[in-house]
């Protein structure tokens, strides 16, 4: 899409910031028709609604637009922020283990600025399934680098958790 409909998705975005639950029709409604002007085929479509179910407290009807989305080829980016949102939204839709199939591989993917999200979603599937210790694990691992002190030790305790139980 052209740089003119990047910048309205991001100012209607950034108007709903922390969206009010009275407010989620109006924002559902402005997203509805910044994805009219979008081709029938586009990702981006599915994607952006997917986005603001998700945001106004709708998981279940969000899932299906974020499959929708990837399902049509969307990749980079929003992609990556799509499996991430996914994740989210099967957890609380109780379909956790989906979520921790959906971004285990994304650990191993390239790395960017979503990394750490990735891993607190990761982790809150992983404890919702029962694996505290593994989530704890990639939480302490995603927080380590960030710390003025103790990268070294949190990084150390991160791996350590991960490791089989003796």
């Amino acid at each position: 899409m052209n740089q003119n409909w990047e910048d309205r998705v991001a100012a209607a975005w950034a108007d709903f910031d922390d969206c009010p639950p009275e407010r989620a029709p109006e924002l559902r409604a402005v997203i509805d028709g910044l994805v009219a002007e979008l081709p029938d085929d586009s990702p981006l479509g599915p994607f952006e609604r997917a986005c603001a179910w998700d945001s106004t407290g709708h998981s279940d009807r969000a899932v299906p637009l974020y499959r929708e989305a990837l399902e049509r080829g969307l990749t980079g980016y929003r992609g990556r922020r799509a499996k991430i949102q996914l994740s989210s939204s099967l957890r609380n839709t109780g379909q956790a283990e989906e979520g921790v199939k959906l971004l285990t591989p994304e650990l191993d993917g390239p790395s960017d600025e979503l990394d750490d999200a990735v891993r607190a979603v990761l982790a809150l599937c992983l404890s919702s399934l029962g694996r505290d210790r593994e989530g704890l694990s990639l939480v302490l691992g995603a927080l380590a680098p960030h710390l003025p002190r103790y990268r070294q030790s949190m990084a150390r305790y991160a791996r350590a958790l991960a490791a089989p139980q003796a």
